[in-house]
């Protein structure tokens, strides 16, 4: 039995919490096959399918299931806005490896202005002052945040992350993610529609949609295949617009 160092590696229905399939999310496909099969998690996993498939829904409940904070930060951060997440949290379970760390964070792109303000008014009392969040540009910050905060071993979680970064920012997060998975004890979830971040070296890849999820390489993604023919004949699709 090989002894997995990285912390979740399976995703399934709370059987004393069991979820309404007729019910929201849990009538989204993809959703209800992760309810009735479990989901296997490697060190990392890519989410990827259009909008409202039930990406950013998923990688949301695993973030809450395993004591992320709803609107982005560690174990420890306590903030809420508005409250827009879904009840699937309250109906998964998830199975831990064995002396695996419970560190961990989630970055949630629509949320991270009040996080960032979350940080301001609640600065770390252990450590280096809070970097100036506000200050920076809307990327900048998304980078200075994982350069930051995630480090070591932990589940890091990421939600749509490339709505705020460049061509070379996607870059720059792609090789802090495979700096984080080198030694085995880290763990990487994310949601993205970037070609460029579902390529992260050894993730496994999850396409979304009607069918619910499927295994995919890189290369026969629609998202990639999608991107390829419109940078290759714009004007094929723009003239349709």
């Amino acid at each position: 039995m090989t002894l997995h160092r990285y912390p979740v590696r399976r995703l399934e229905e709370d059987p004393a919490h069991p979820l309404d399939r007729s019910l929201w999310p849990a009538a989204l496909p993809a959703v209800a096959q992760v309810l009735d099969r479990g989901l296997d998690l490697g060190p990392a996993t890519i989410l990827v399918g259009e909008n409202g498939s039930g990406k950013s829904t998923l990688v949301e409940a695993a973030a809450l299931a395993y004591g992320l904070s709803a609107e982005g930060g560690s174990t420890g951060a306590r903030h809420t806005t508005r409250s827009t997440e879904s009840i699937l949290a309250d109906h998964l379970k998830l199975v831990r490896n064995a002396g695996a760390t419970r560190r961990g964070y989630f970055l949630r792109a629509e949320t991270m202005h009040g996080f960032f303000t979350y940080l301001e008014e609640n600065p770390r009392t252990v450590g280096p002052p809070d970097l100036g969040f506000h200050d920076m540009s809307h990327g900048e910050s998304f980078l200075a945040l994982t350069a930051d905060r995630f480090r070591g071993r932990g589940l890091w979680v990421l939600d749509e992350p490339e709505s705020a970064l460049s061509f070379s920012g996607c870059l720059s997060l792609l090789s802090v993610l495979k700096g984080l998975l080198a030694d085995g004890r880290s763990q990487v979830i994310m949601s993205t529609h970037s070609p460029l971040l579902a390529a992260l070296p050894g993730a496994e890849i999850l396409e979304l949609g009607s069918w619910g999820l499927r295994h995919r390489d890189w290369e026969d993604l629609d998202l990639v295949s999608n991107w390829r023919s419109f940078l290759g004949s714009p004007q094929r699709y723009l003239r349709h617009l």
